[in-house]
């Protein structure tokens, strides 16, 4: 008896550390990893959330990008990390739906390397081309690259934009070729100058350089209109009938991550999206904020990961 009591005594001084450490948490600054560059609309989505998240946990928010590889790099680097609750990826359908389908082989697994947290948002993307594109419309457009086979050429730094455009040429019948970017932000400074001639990206990273006048935007990417982009009509509309596609933001914490700190961090998360400030400063981003239970964003996840199968099949996409 003496030495069972003496096991219990001792299981309980190993467990008392770990409890108090979850009840304290969080005692040190949170990382949020970005598969993105600055600029880009995740990087926007945790900037603007960790703001937020700083102050409701009292401890700071370190926003870090790690991009390329289709979002790889990040997404390995958290399925990594200690699963302390102080290392998030904040990323999209890229590494957690996308990928699945975009890549021969992933180094890590999007449903048992990660506990999920909460969605974030969603965003439409835009179609938009260089000045010197001969086109006013995505009717125009359509012509000048059927009587132009392999003359434009797209910028795309992740799988969203790669597979927007790509379900373009598949339901356009039009050959516009691919040039890879680690991100969006790279290749729209490319798309400025020129060396490409169009891109379908999130209207965060569009939409304000139409604005300047330094592209022509052509069309929106959702369903129906979308009240991120007034007065833009939708590329279904303008000669592409039954084309969708929509982003979406969400956040994960490495696997094995104990659950009373992801419900802390879902809480905070989903009252950040639902706060009046944060929700101007995301929808002036382009962003529409959105949360879910932890449970949610699972199932999400896993109807994503089918469906963008589906639409990588239908755009003709070789994994590479």
């Amino acid at each position: 008896m003496r030495i069972l009591s003496s096991l219990v005594v001792a299981a309980l001084a190993i467990a008392a550390p770990a409890a108090l450490a979850q009840s304290n948490y969080p005692t040190k600054p949170i990382k949020f990893i970005v598969p993105f560059a600055a600029g880009s609309a995740t990087d926007t989505v945790a900037r603007v959330v960790g703001d937020y998240v700083s102050k409701d946990l009292k401890q700071p928010v370190v926003v870090e990008n790690a991009a390329g590889g289709s979002g790889v790099i990040a997404a390995q680097k958290v399925a990594q990390a200690e699963p302390d609750g102080y290392t998030l990826l904040i990323s999209t359908n890229t590494t957690h739906a996308a990928n699945q389908s975009m890549l021969k082989k992933l180094p890590y697994d999007a449903v048992k390397d990660f506990e999920t947290v909460t969605l974030l948002g969603t965003i439409p993307m835009a179609l938009v081309v260089h000045p010197s594109v001969p086109a006013k419309n995505v009717k125009e457009l359509i012509a000048y690259a059927k009587a132009n086979p392999g003359k434009l050429s797209f910028g795309a730094g992740s799988s969203s934009s790669r597979i927007g455009v790509e379900m373009f040429k598949v339901m356009t019948g039009t050959d516009i070729v691919h040039v890879p970017y680690k991100s969006n932000p790279q290749a729209v400074t490319d798309l400025l100058g020129g060396q490409v001639q169009l891109m379908i990206a999130d209207v965060s990273t569009t939409l304000p350089q139409a604005a300047a006048g330094k592209v022509k935007a052509l069309g929106v990417s959702t369903k129906g209109p979308s009240p991120v982009a007034p007065g833009l009509p939708t590329i279904a509309s303008e000669g592409v009938p039954g084309y969708e596609i929509t982003a979406w933001f969400a956040a994960w914490l490495p696997a094995k991550t104990n659950a009373a700190i992801a419900d802390t961090l879902q809480k905070s998360m989903a009252a950040a999206v639902a706060d009046k400030e944060i929700v101007a400063k995301l929808m002036a981003a382009g962003i529409e904020p959105k949360s879910s239970s932890r449970k949610e964003l699972a199932d999400f996840v896993a109807s994503e990961t089918e469906k963008w199968a589906k639409v990588v099949k239908a755009a003709g996409i070789e994994p590479e």
